[in-house]
């Protein structure tokens, strides 16, 4: 540390305001920018802290009022330091005592542990930029062999890797937030690729707009397309589709077809839809005597039946024959959807768990049918069906304590989240369900959404690990925040992100709030993670792998 330019001293503070230093007079105040990490060495201890504010200071009012000529160099030069200079406010996020401080000689092999902010330093200390070693003492390390780390990205001044603990992530519902163009589905993709690589969980993903098994358009001026999970993984990741035309003219060959029957739907999942259907709590709670009446096939039989057994229904059932009438006629939209059928003589559902408990990973595409019905109605109903058989198989390992009867953990990914997660709905659907219930029955969420406020207060105070990029609306910045001690010194920080390749990380799976340039999704990222390097791999060989893939889906 002592090799280091201190960069400022501590001149006031507080644990619960953070630290005010005033710098240096050969420290330029542009070199300090938010969300920058810098340690303070105290007589004790020594502490991690991140940059939140920046300020100008001056030593008298004469200044302000009187201030040199711009082309008085001199001048200025006479005054920077003692009469003019910058401030920077910190606040202390972690802190190494005697026995834990990565400066002392230890086992490299060794976990450090790492200790929360109980006090501060004193007048004075002294203030270094953080080193790679401190990062590593904190964030650990991609290679660690006792975690599984993965590297999302660098701290926005260094060359030093980020890392998240995987183990830690799936324990837990997370989310992925950021407004449009942000680069959410980029974040999502390098999640997802770090849980199969490091096989944390197993991934159930609900691909709205085909952009994580196949390959999907890369953002910028000109047109390129970036790898799927299909492709970085072949071996390991399965795509069923609810649009199969759509499927096979995006190259997609080996998809298997995905359909849901009239019998699948209940009428939670209409309550789920009603605004899009526009259905009336009259045409709910007459939709709930129909199936209470004809069982799973109330829809199928409510299609079939006449203005005059409608009639002589309600006569008998007490039911209202205009709302009846009114829900037979919007269920009609339903039988529109590409993947609705009738009846399904193949549980399409069961074939999705089968792959799962195989332990490999599904992405569902959506196609054409990405519409907001199309959409929250297949998730609710697939989804629900899943979170039945996960709580059969938890009870099942808790009575039974083998090991071999734990299920493995298993990741929900959903886009435009707000949707099934606001206040009015959060309850009557599976995904609020799994967010309240955390890792009780070993399957979370993870969330990706533009609208962080549109979702319900309680599933967000649930959300272990936040993944953030811009965000412009104060609701949303707010909702962010929710059960985060600490929140508001760090709004500013999350305010200046810049649009692309930057996020916030915070909560369950980092030992704090970092900001990090994510790392780039591209052919050096296939060649770190993939499993097979497609592009130096002779055309023989992968026409044998591809054959290979095909045989082992029974083609």
């Amino acid at each position: 540390m002592q090799e280091l330019r201190p960069l400022g001293s501590v001149i006031q503070g507080s644990l619960s305001k953070g630290l005010e230093v005033r710098l240096h007079p050969d420290v330029l105040v542009e070199e300090m920018r938010v969300g920058k990490f810098l340690v303070v060495q105290g007589v004790r201890s020594r502490f991690f802290c991140m940059l939140t504010d920046v300020a100008l200071g001056m030593a008298s009012q004469r200044i302000v009022a009187s201030p040199p000529d711009p082309n008085n160099i001199f001048l200025q030069e006479v005054l920077a330091g003692s009469g003019t200079y910058g401030t920077v406010d910190l606040t202390p996020m972690l802190m190494f005592t005697p026995d834990t401080d990565p400066t002392h000689e230890t086992d490299s092999s060794a976990p450090l542990q790492l200790l929360p902010v109980k006090t501060i330093p004193g007048h004075f200390s002294q203030v270094y930029d953080a080193s790679e070693r401190d990062f590593r003492a904190v964030f650990g390390w991609e290679d660690d062999v006792h975690r599984r780390n993965f590297a999302i990205g660098q701290p926005i001044d260094m060359d030093v890797p980020i890392c998240i603990d995987l183990d830690r992530f799936v324990e837990r519902s997370n989310g992925i937030f950021g407004k449009s163009g942000t680069g959410k589905s980029f974040l999502t993709r390098l999640i997802l690729s770090g849980i199969i690589r490091k096989q944390a969980a197993v991934n159930l993903i609900f691909d709205m707009h085909s952009e994580y098994g196949w390959e999907a358009v890369s953002e910028g001026k000109e047109f390129s397309t970036v790898k799927g999970l299909r492709q970085l993984f072949p071996g390991q990741v399965q795509i069923f589709t609810l649009d199969p035309e759509s499927t096979k003219r995006r190259g997609v060959s080996d998809a298997q077809e995905l359909y849901i029957s009239f019998d699948q739907i209940d009428v939670e999942d209409l309550m789920l839809i009603s605004r899009e259907l526009n259905l009336s709590e009259a045409s709910l709670e007459n939709a709930i005597i129909l199936r209470n009446e004809f069982g799973s096939s109330w829809i199928n039989r409510l299609l079939q039946l006449s203005n005059e057994e409608i009639q002589e229904f309600c006569e008998v059932k007490m039911g209202s024959k205009s709302s009846i009438m009114a829900l037979q006629r919007k269920l009609t939209r339903l039988a529109e959807l590409k993947y609705i059928r009738s009846s399904c003589p193949h549980n399409y559902v069961n074939q999705i768990l089968e792959t799962i408990d195989a332990g490999k990973h599904v992405v569902i595409e959506f196609g054409s049918q990405s519409n907001m019905l199309s959409y929250m109605l297949a998730t609710n109903v697939i989804a629900r069906r899943i979170h039945s058989s996960y709580v059969r198989k938890a009870d099942r390992f808790l009575q039974s304590k083998n090991p071999c009867d734990r299920p493995q953990p298993l990741v929900i990914t959903i886009e435009e989240a707000h949707r099934f997660l606001d206040p009015a709905t959060a309850r009557q659907t599976i995904f609020g369900v799994i967010a309240r219930e955390m890792r009780k029955y070993f399957v979370t969420l993870l969330v990706v959404d533009q609208r962080p406020s549109g979702i319900d207060n309680e599933v967000m105070s649930q959300v272990g690990t936040r993944i953030t990029a811009l965000l412009n609306d104060e609701k949303d910045i707010d909702a962010i925040f929710t059960g985060v001690s600490g929140g508001q010194s760090l709004r500013s920080v999350l305010a200046k992100l810049d649009s692309k390749q930057q996020a916030l990380l915070l909560g369950h799976a980092v030992p704090m709030p970092v900001v990090v340039r994510t790392r780039p999704y591209d052919e050096q990222f296939y060649r770190e993670i993939g499993d097979t390097n497609w592009a130096e791999m002779p055309d023989e060989m992968v026409f044998r792998a591809a054959e290979s893939a095909i045989a082992d889906l029974g083609f």
